[in-house]
């Protein structure tokens, strides 16, 4: 008895032993979460702390080097500085200064793209950026230029260089090329033909790629023919990398857009001229554009810049206003040059072969050993590997492929036109300025007191008649009716001045109907938009600034419209009742959403999703059978091609048809089965009741950072998502991706809206798409960004008792003595 006793006390203290040990290691658990937590609160506080304070302060009073006599920047409510200063030196180091505060580390990213130097800093990932890059040349090609501005343009650049400090002239001409290389899509668009052809023969071509605005390509040869090979000889037709967000380089279909419009005081209600523009980049945070007003000695001038560069690139002064549309103007050409199998070094010439300039290049690659890569140079222009653009698979055995392009040019002038542009105060005027433009050409919409005027402004080469492709496909380098013979004169650009209608206007559409050689383009941007702006140009007699606003934020898809009654024309109000739940009620009910929508490509309804999946899905089931790998590099809708093949033109109705199956599909059927693929995807990638679907869910702005955009946590501080109306083809553009778990979001589109009305210059808006600084914890980082989703605008005034009424602070820069 006794020993069951000591048992059962021993056992209960073992118990509350127990208990205790239990106790006293959850109190010190919380002890440490807690001491945890702290520190970690305390951390993040701190570097909260830290990076608050590299916010800049505006409300600051420093002496500085570089400028002659006081100079203020005045941040309105909106953080546009506006720069006064007394001289135009000064205010050129003054918008220097501002850009730097706000944007140093985008145009420092963007001078490392434009010099191939990346990779010291990101490593392995931006390799093949760099090497593309060194290959251009275009920095090397930048510091030759600078000695190729006149006096006024060095003087800017230097004062403007000396308000950043770590900045040289050069680099804000390399700033100017590298946009040229992140709008151009014709290397890829030849390369895209040539692939084709390769693939599923020319006649296949004229429907899938027609000349704007759908005429058909005529007469282009066998590719393979041209190089005396078999379409065997050439690589595998494989997948294009997907594209780093640091590259510059433009996927197809992503290239410079834009729109713009003008109004004489004939047809402007208040009786002064009127211009609108938005052009169109990819999205990204912060936005490629900064919003500033300088005070010149000629005036003042307010619109939008890119940081790196000492202009405003688009807006207005007192009586002046330009806006810019890519022009689309065929200004690259893809030569295949043969080697010579004794001498690789050598290619073949019209006269024989010839050595091709050679020198090494160094590329630093973080943790890395330094890459060597051989530059070379042909008299069409430079080398380029096989893995870049998708040019070795249109290259045969025993070929390199060389560039010519015009934005390759070390005399170019171009930021001389833009810096003179920005002085002009007429029409007349900013037409001359536009002589010295180079690269990437534009069609420049202009608006004085009294005339409206469009102009394509950049080089356009001159091509022999005799051309084997007329531009279309890469051609052999060594047949001397393929060179180029130099540069049209200016006057050959296509000019509209004072037309009797009262009204210009640019959607990237095609502008003239010309022969070859000086046809321009068989390219071009648009063959959409530019009908839903005829009909709100035409709707009215007169216009307001407020009718130039409605039709910049118009939502309605022409191509909707017109698409929908043909591929659906044997399915409206047709087919059985279907019980509910299935897949045929659920297309009955698709049909019947779509049936009586107006085209309106609203964030908040569900018919632009169902219409945007099911075009998608039909296209790729027409081409995939024809082109096999090479259908995926169709990631947009092609409108021509579809309503081709929807009415039948030139037999165009045979891509119904599946080839590798029995039965000859028609149409109809085709159409069918493409609505059920798209409600598919849509219950598997969406989900819920098909008539509570919302387009904006899908369709979100993606300004995503190209550095911290995908750092797990930090991605939701840095990148700005916004739901949005519109599409690809919606004067208010919103390009969808066309790839990826999401092929509809939102990446490209108008980061600046403008309107500028002259019979009361100071009620002109403009907004962007982010705001105006690159640092997230700014409250300017995203405060337009509401703004512009909204449709919303900012004054453009040139008041500075407005600007200083609601100011966010008043920089005064001091001479230092």
């Amino acid at each position: 008895m006794r020993l069951l006793q000591l048992v059962f006390i021993d056992g209960g203290k073992q118990q509350v032993n127990s208990r205790y040990s239990m106790f006293t290691l959850f109190k010190w658990s919380v002890r440490i979460v807690s001491a945890l937590l702290i520190l970690t609160v305390l951390a993040l506080g701190f570097i909260y702390y830290l990076a608050a304070r590299s916010l800049p302060d505006y409300n600051a009073t420093s002496q500085v080097r570089g400028i002659s006599a006081p100079l203020e920047i005045v941040r309105d409510h909106s953080d546009v500085p506006h720069i006064f200063g007394q001289s135009d030196d000064d205010v050129f180091f003054g918008l220097g200064y501002a850009h730097a505060q706000d944007r140093l580390w985008q145009m420092v990213v963007m001078r490392r793209t434009a010099q191939g130097r990346l990779s010291e800093v990101f490593g392995e990932r931006t390799l093949k950026t760099d090497e593309l890059m060194r290959r251009l040349d275009i920095y090397t090609l930048a510091q030759a230029a600078v000695a190729q501005q006149d006096p006024d343009t060095q003087a800017a650049l230097q004062s403007y260089a000396r308000g950043i400090s770590p900045w040289v002239p050069a680099d804000s001409i390399a700033i100017l090329k590298l946009m040229g290389v992140s709008m151009a899509t014709h290397v890829q668009k030849e390369v895209l033909r040539a692939r084709v052809t390769l693939t599923a023969g020319e006649d296949k071509l004229a429907d899938l790629m027609p000349d704007a605005p759908g005429t058909g390509v005529a007469a282009l040869p066998d590719y393979a023919a041209l190089f005396g090979a078999k379409n065997s000889d050439f690589a595998a037709l494989a997948p294009l990398p997907p594209k780093d967000p640091l590259s510059p380089v433009a996927e197809l279909g992503f290239g410079g857009a834009s729109n713009a419009w003008a109004a004489a005081p004939s047809r402007s209600a208040a009786g002064g001229t009127l211009l609108a523009n938005d052009p169109h980049l990819d999205f990204s945070s912060p936005g490629i554009w900064y919003l500033a007003r300088l005070e010149l000695q000629s005036g003042g001038v307010i619109g939008g810049s890119i940081p790196g560069m000492p202009l405003l690139l688009l807006g207005r002064s007192e009586g002046f206003g330009w806006g810019l549309t890519s022009s689309y103007l065929d200004d690259q050409d893809v030569f295949i040059e043969k080697l010579n199998p004794e001498n690789p070094e050598e290619v073949l010439t019209p006269e024989g072969f010839a050595p091709m300039q050679s020198r090494p290049s160094i590329i630093k690659v973080k943790d890395q050993a330094p890459v060597t890569i051989q530059l070379h140079w042909t008299d069409n222009g430079p080398v380029l590997p096989g893995d870049q653009y998708g040019l070795g698979n249109v290259t045969p055995p025993g070929h390199v492929a060389a560039l010519g392009w015009t934005l390759l040019a070390a005399r170019d002038r171009s930021m001389t036109a833009g810096f003179h542009l920005m002085q002009a105060k007429s029409v007349e005027e900013g037409m001359a300025a536009g002589k010295d433009f180079v690269a990437p050409s534009q069609n420049l919409t202009m608006v004085d007191h009294d005339h409206i005027a469009l102009k394509t402004i950049g080089a356009m080469p001159r091509r022999d008649a005799a051309n084997m492709t007329q531009g279309r496909m890469p051609v052999p380098g060594w047949k001397a009716e393929n060179l180029w013979l130099g540069i049209e004169a200016y006057e050959a650009n296509p000019e509209f001045i004072d037309p009797s209608g009262g009204i210009v206007g640019n959607t990237n559409n095609k502008l003239v109907e010309r022969p070859f050689p000086l046809h321009v383009s068989w390219d071009w941007g648009d063959t959409q938009r530019i009908q839903r702006w005829q009909k709100l140009m035409q709707n009215r007699e007169v216009h307001t600034r407020e009718s130039f606003i409605e039709a910049q934020l118009d939502e309605v898809s022409i191509t909707a419209r017109n698409l929908l009654p043909l591929v659906g024309a044997d399915l409206w109000y047709t087919g059985e009742p279907a019980r509910d739940g299935t897949p045929e009620r659920q297309r009955q009910q698709a049909l019947e959403l779509l049936a009586n929508w107006n085209g309106e490509m609203n964030e908040h309804m569900p018919e632009p999703l169902i219409y945007a999946a099911w075009m998608r899905a039909l296209q790729k089931r027409l081409i995939q059978d024809d082109l096999g790998p090479l259908a995926s590099q169709f990631t947009h809708v092609e409108p021509v091609f579809i309503e081709r093949v929807y009415r039948n033109v030139d037999g165009a109705g045979k891509w119904c048809d599946v080839i590798q199956s029995a039965p000859e599909e028609t149409c109809s059927e085709i159409a069918r089965l493409a609505l059920d693929d798209a409600l598919l995807w849509i219950r598997e990638n969406v989900g819920g009741n098909i008539e509570a679907l919302r387009w904006g869910d899908q369709h979100q702005a993606t300004h995503d950072h190209a550095v911290l955009g995908k750092v797990p946590v930090l991605k939701w501080f840095v990148n700005i998502r916004q739901s949005t109306s519109g599409g690809d083809n919606t004067l208010n553009r919103g390009l969808t991706s066309g790839t990826g778990a999401n092929p509809f979001e939102n990446v490209h589109g108008p980061g600046y809206r403008g309107v500028y009305d002259f019979a009361d210059p100071d009620s002109s808006l403009f907004v962007t798409a982010t705001g105006q600084s690159g640092h997230f914890l700014s409250r300017h980082y995203d405060d337009l960004g509401e703004l512009w989703r909204r449709g919303e605008y900012i004054p453009m005034s040139l008041d500075p008792d407005l600007a200083r009424a609601a100011s966010v602070g008043i920089t005064h820069l001091e001479p230092m003595q």
